[in-house]
């Protein structure tokens, strides 16, 4: 008898079971060439699907030394090509070509590779994915008992588990026996192995260095050199099964998450219980006789058998989406929502009439709707994202309701500043607590009541702002100094007075006009009669090619000192160690020395 293996049951190791058995005692395997760079090619990559594939082949020749069977290799070694084209069917159509000129049987775990050789007229073997296979890592599994979230095992450390429900976390070491990275490769190949065979288990990255599998209920995250530092595998298993009652949510709340066309942010920290919720909610709908979706990437939430759970197609979630509006759900659940292609297929079935609910890291409820500014047009950004509910140690904390209107914003007096405002409201008091607007090019998320329960945002965002705007009008330094939320004074060298202001004040009005601000243009040396009493003494100036060098002294080494050039005020520098500053000629200060040199100006020093 001779049989002849693909690729899948070499790294799902079901041949060698099949020769240990005794069903295959006294054949011949026959390992096609292709198989093997096929694998070696993988493993090449850092993929553990190469590397498993490879350990099957030893252990089939260490079985063969020891006269279980006969193991020959045969055919051409693939060329680079083909071993890319791998995924459309070229490798396993040489297989299919070997097993038909020795007359053998296909071994194949593949049911497209099984159909084709079939039609071929080839005598073929297909192994059909066995059911709750778990059993056989468990080295694994046995270290989750009740409460256990998630174990993490590492090369060199011991064993460690997270313990308890999300709110109630803790984490113990769970074995005093130090992992090796022998056992960890070892451990990783056994569970590729079982993902490829078992019913409900599936690889869903296989990468250089990284390796995500689920099988079962348990999502599993192998890595490895080069992708990282050492051999790490790590096992999360949900452990709360809750609903939304357990949530206690208002009935004004629940009204909101049933209504259609809803665009809701699940956001916390890794571990609040985000996606545990985005569960109930999904259970929820879905027993309200709402048609419900999921995007995953990967696929770990625990919902029911009438949620379809859609990954990444060819690895783009813009396609699933695609897919999705064709199925017409009324809510999808997307975890999760982290990347900028994330957040624009969210926004596209959001605007498409889609109910969506979706799962975001955040540190603060409104950082979850900044996470979306920029990567949404802003005005869009509440029709897309109009309730955000933030949960903390599996408890919603905070509930934000949405809203777009035109209004001149918290802290400005004048009507003239009338803008867009997008308002981001406690949902259940309605009370406002942050504003969205644009302030010049800039976009601002600033807290109506902050922690100091003032609301100016001129302070913040103003300064940034007008210092870019001024720096092409004004060649040379300048301050500026807030009165009120809505009033400034631009302190600047009393010779650029006249130029700021302008003809007629009209440059003066056209800045004002942009940037919505009243500005008192005052000069330099009346911001620092007062605020910088002391007596100013001359520096010696030495130009050394690319920048000034300005004698100082020891005597103030490392100490603050204003710059000055013929009393008119440039700067504030420290000393430097030897007792000079030293100033580059390409900055703003060193064409600001350079011009006051040209005029024979004195260079000063202020203490």
């Amino acid at each position: 008898m001779k049989v002849i293996p693909d690729t899948s049951v070499l790294i799902d190791g079901r041949v060698t079971e099949l020769v240990e058995s005794g069903e295959f005692k006294d054949c011949e395997i026959i390992i096609h060439e292709a198989v093997l760079g096929e694998l070696e090619y993988q493993a090449n990559r850092g993929q553990e699907t190469g590397m498993s594939g490879l350990e099957e082949a030893k252990k089939l020749r260490k079985l063969a030394d020891e006269g279980f069977m006969r193991l020959t290799f045969k055919g051409d070694r693939p060329s680079l090509d083909q071993v890319q084209l791998a995924p459309g069917g070229e490798i396993d159509s040489m297989i299919r070509e070997l097993a038909s000129d020795e007359g053998g049987t296909l071994l194949t775990g593949d049911i497209v590779q099984a159909e084709v050789a079939r039609a071929k007229g080839l005598d073929v073997r297909y192994l059909q994915p066995q059911e709750d296979e778990i059993e056989g890592v468990k080295e694994i599994w046995e270290y989750f008992k009740e409460d256990m979230m998630s174990v993490h095992l590492r090369e060199g450390t011991k064993p460690r588990g997270k313990i308890g429900t999300p709110g109630n976390i803790k984490m113990d070491i769970i074995d005093d026996n130090i992992m090796t990275s022998e056992q960890l490769r070892h451990l990783s190949h056994k569970i590729v192995e079982h993902a490829k065979r078992a019913s409900r288990g599936f690889i869903e990255l296989d990468k250089a260095g990284a390796t995500v599998v689920q099988l079962n209920e348990f999502r599993i995250v192998i890595s490895h050199p080069p992708f990282s530092d050492g051999y790490e595998i790590t096992a999360v298993k949900p452990v709360a099964k809750v609903t939304l009652d357990d949530y206690r949510l208002s009935d004004k709340l629940r009204e909101r998450i049933s209504e259609k066309r809803r665009g809701v942010l699940l956001a916390g920290a890794p571990g609040a219980g985000k996606s545990t919720l985005a569960q109930a909610i999904a259970e929820y709908l879905n027993a309200r006789d709402f048609v419900v979706k999921t995007m995953e990437e990967p696929r770990d939430l625990q919902v029911p058998d009438e949620i379809t759970q859609y990954t990444s197609l060819d690895g783009k979630l813009e396609d699933t989406a695609d897919v999705l509006l064709l199925v017409r759900p009324d809510y999808t659940i997307f975890d999760e929502v982290r990347k900028t292609p994330h957040f624009k297929v969210f926004a596209d079935m959001r605007l498409a009439g889609v109910g969506m609910v979706g799962v975001t890291h955040a540190n603060r409820a409104i950082d979850a709707l900044q996470r979306m500014i920029g990567r949404v047009e802003l005005g869009m950004v509440p029709q897309v994202v109009d309730t955000v509910i933030f949960l903390e140690e599996a408890q919603i904390e905070k509930v934000y309701d949405i809203t777009f209107t035109v209004k001149v914003p918290s802290g400005m007096k004048d009507e003239d500043l009338a803008r867009p405002v997008i308002e981001v409201k406690d949902f259940e008091s309605g009370k406002s607590e942050y504003e969205v607007y644009t302030y010049g090019e800039q976009v601002v998320v600033m807290p109506v009541e902050g922690e100091s329960g003032k609301k100016e945002p001129v302070w913040d965002y103003a300064i940034p702002e007008i210092h870019d705007r001024l720096n092409s009008l004004i060649h040379g330094h300048f301050e500026i100094e807030v009165i009120s939320s809505d009033r400034i004074k631009l302190f600047v060298p009393e010779k650029q007075i006249g130029s700021i202001l302008g003809r007629n004040g009209e440059n003066i009005d056209r800045l004002e006009q942009e940037t919505g601000l009243k500005i008192d243009v005052q000069p330099m040396s009346q911001k620092y009669e007062f605020e910088r009493p002391g007596k100013s003494e001359k520096v010696e100036v030495w130009d050394e090619g690319d920048k000034f060098v300005l004698e100082v002294g020891m005597d103030k080494s490392r100490e603050n000192v204003d710059l000055l050039a013929e009393g008119e005020y440039i700067t504030t520098v420290t000393v430097g160690g030897d007792g000079t500053i030293k100033i580059r000629k390409n900055t703003e200060i060193g064409r600001m020395i350079k011009k006051a040199l040209k005029r024979g100006e004195v260079i000063e020093i202020r203490q």
